[in-house]
């Protein structure tokens, strides 16, 4: 979101690790049938009547995704995830303050998963405002929340039914960094929890850094690690953060740098090293431009990253041994401003959302390359951010 100490659907997105034993933090770990049709979600930054997620479906075997319609109305559901079982979905509302609240909020849904059908369960304050990222642990009874505008994180119970309980973890984030107009005080931009499920990390934008939590996973607690943070260059702005399917890599979107910063993860201490930081746009652009979205393909092989202003989706192959990266493609989005994008469960295709010019873009993946080529015309969709992917269940 280009927006004004001590949370993957989306839109982390959220990687498409898949975690023995325990819950997807974006796409639920279903088998998928290839030939099958996705249900494809959408969420938005803005509010009003009329406004929430919204729904379409891909072709899984064409990569043809329908015009997306109203599935639930809430305001501003910018970024949202599923659950495991994809019965869930939970949607933090990107707003200062909820009707008759002050502060942002944080959406339950229960969903069918053969009609794609949203049912309204309970919103909850995200504790603080402009919440702008939202995650679930791995074992599926946690969400956790970034606020941008005020700078701190939060957790919150996933109760038996779907709905969410009263908060049980809480971060107020202090301090700023070197640039005046976007990092004057703290703007958390995502969390999300490690592999192992015992640490939480977060990107927080006005800080330029990376902070790491102890998370209880029995409880929601969340306490600061020692370190409690890596620091980023200064300007950067860290933004969205994603995990090799190893577990050992972590890649972090700097959003003012325009890079990808690529980071050993000592999953016994809850440490990070740095060991390279590379540029997600071509040799020779001068313009202006913001790195969003950050999607790992399930084989772990390629990386993707989105630039705002480049109006550009980067491709990134990934070294198997080293994780480091290479830039091999960045391929127009046929649109402005793509703030998000998601990974099929299959790794076959990404949608991609221009926030700006109000469609939705599908590329189809070469699995050997990773390399994208784009499918079909962009479809409408009216202020597109986070879009996410659940194979359509069979009718009963």
């Amino acid at each position: 979101m280009k927006s004004t100490r001590p949370t993957i659907i989306l839109c982390t997105l959220a990687t498409l690790v898949a975690v023995v034993g325990r819950a997807a933090t974006d796409t639920p770990a279903t088998a998928v049938d290839p030939a099958a049709a996705f249900h494809v979600f959408f969420g938005t930054s803005q509010g009003g009547a009329g406004r929430g997620v919204s729904l379409g479906e891909l072709n899984a075997a064409t990569g043809a995704l329908t015009m997306p319609a109203l599935a639930a109305p809430t305001s501003s559901p910018s970024y949202f995830a599923l659950s495991a079982d994809g019965r869930h979905l939970y949607a933090c509302n990107s707003v200062d303050n909820l009707p008759g609240q002050k502060g942002g909020g944080v959406s339950a849904f229960a969903l069918d998963p053969v009609t794609g059908k949203l049912t309204a369960l309970n919103t909850r304050l995200s504790g603080g405002t402009m919440p702008t990222y939202i995650s679930l642990d791995h074992t599926g009874r946690f969400v956790l929340v970034a606020n941008y505008n005020s700078g701190s994180v939060a957790v919150l119970p996933i109760l038996p039914d779907g709905s969410l309980g009263e908060r049980t973890g809480f971060d107020q984030h202090t301090g700023h960094s070197v640039n005046p107009s976007r990092q004057s005080s703290p703007h958390a931009h995502s969390i999300i929890t490690d592999p192992s499920n015992r640490f939480a990390l977060t990107c927080d934008l006005g800080l330029d850094k990376v902070l790491v939590y102890h998370f209880d996973e029995h409880s929601g607690a969340l306490t600061p690690n020692n370190p409690a943070f890596v620091s980023l260059k200064p300007g950067s702005g860290p933004r969205h953060l994603a995990f090799a399917p190893s577990g050992r890599v972590l890649y972090v979107t700097s959003e003012l740098a325009n890079t990808v910063t690529a980071f050993n993860w000592d999953a016994a201490k809850g440490t990070l090293t740095e060991f390279q930081t590379v540029s997600t746009l071509p040799a020779g652009f001068k313009g202006q431009s913001a790195c969003a979205e950050i999607g790992i393909h399930p084989s772990g092989r390629f990386l993707y990253a989105s630039n705002r202003g480049h109006n550009s989706l980067a491709v990134f192959e990934v070294d198997p041994t080293t994780g480091r990266l290479t830039l091999g493609q960045n391929i127009s989005t046929a649109g402005r401003s793509p703030r998000g994008f998601s990974l099929d469960p299959t790794g076959g295709w990404i949608v991609c959302t221009n926030q700006d010019s109000n469609n939705a873009v599908v590329f189809k993946v070469d699995t050997q390359t990773g390399r994208l080529t784009q499918v079909g015309t962009p479809v409408n969709v009216s202020n597109p951010v986070c879009p996410r992917f659940l194979a359509v269940a069979p009718k009963a």
